[in-house]
């Protein structure tokens, strides 16, 4: 039986690198790419890997990894949308270039590849593609604002194109992590904190700081660490499992998503709200 072949973008760390060694583990041949894959040293000893440059923001960048990884395996049948970078502040605080950057990463940067990717599985008919999301695209996420608009956009592409592609044997799924210790996270941006007036910087660090709480309280509660291996081992069961269009992974995201279920949009947004929102008259709006 041939090897079956897999495109990860974003392999540099966290989830995408779990993600490499994990279908090379199980016999997969993989397509590695990253911005910086002169970096790389791990991925690289490892046969039946090709660690090569992709840059999600640059089309010749992307036409150029696909074509490599096609000419050394012969095709693609799974694309793994992973790459992709996280941002706090206030709405207010995020000036217009930056919103710009995050959505040609986490939004346009995905369609590139995807687009890229589609022709090679239309033409044999069969193929999966998913898309690393997150619960902040779920949920709206307070103090992520643009983040999670950006995530939203994926999981309303997603869906979209499961339908779309459907008569083609294409099947798309996305999968939401809740907070994970991975560079996502760790790399965040933090400068525009500062942006704004005073009432606006007070809030933004107290809905921060309460927000952080709260995430690292429903981990606890869990009895379990947040563990960034649970999403590479979702992203292998939905490459070769059958698993629903939307997915989830790690305690919060579950939490949250049966909480979205389970309450009236009034009763989710108090929740939320009251998880989040810090409760000072000092940082609140002011009233008209």
């Amino acid at each position: 039986m041939n090897k079956k072949t897999i495109l990860i973008t974003g392999c540099s760390s966290g989830f995408g690198k779990l993600t490499a060694k994990l279908f090379h583990k199980n016999g997969w041949n993989v397509i590695a790419t990253m911005r910086s894959p002169e970096k790389e040293t791990e991925l690289t000893a490892l046969s039946d890997v090709l660690v090569t440059k992709l840059d999600v923001t640059d089309q010749i960048s992307v036409s150029k990894a696909v074509d490599a990884g096609v000419d050394k395996f012969g095709g693609i049948d799974v694309l793994v949308n992973n790459a992709g970078f996280s941002g706090a502040g206030i709405f207010e605080q995020w000036k217009d270039g930056d919103i710009k950057a995050m959505f040609e990463t986490n939004v346009f940067g995905l369609m590139r590849v995807t687009k890229e990717v589609l022709p090679l599985m239309r033409s044999k008919e069969e193929g999966i593609i998913i898309n690393i999301s997150s619960l902040a695209g779920l949920i709206g996420s307070p103090s992520s604002s643009v983040y999670s608009a950006s995530k939203f956009a994926v999981e309303g592409l997603t869906e979209a194109l499961a339908i779309e592609y459907a008569p083609f044997n294409i099947k798309f799924k996305t999968i939401a992590p809740g907070a994970y210790e991975t560079n996502l996270y760790s790399s965040m941006d933090n400068s525009r904190f500062s942006n704004g007036d005073e009432q606006l910087r007070d809030y933004c660090l107290k809905m921060i700081a309460k927000m952080n709480e709260t995430v690292e309280q429903m981990i606890e509660q869990g009895n379990q660490t947040s563990d960034p291996q649970e999403v590479a081992d979702k992203i292998y069961k939905c490459a070769t499992e059958k698993t629903p269009i939307h997915n989830v992974s790690g305690i919060d995201a579950e939490s949250m998503l049966q909480m979205k279920k389970s309450m009236s949009e009034e009763e989710l947004v108090k929740t939320i709200s009251d998880m989040v929102v810090p409760n000072t008259s000092n940082s609140n709006p002011k009233k008209k």
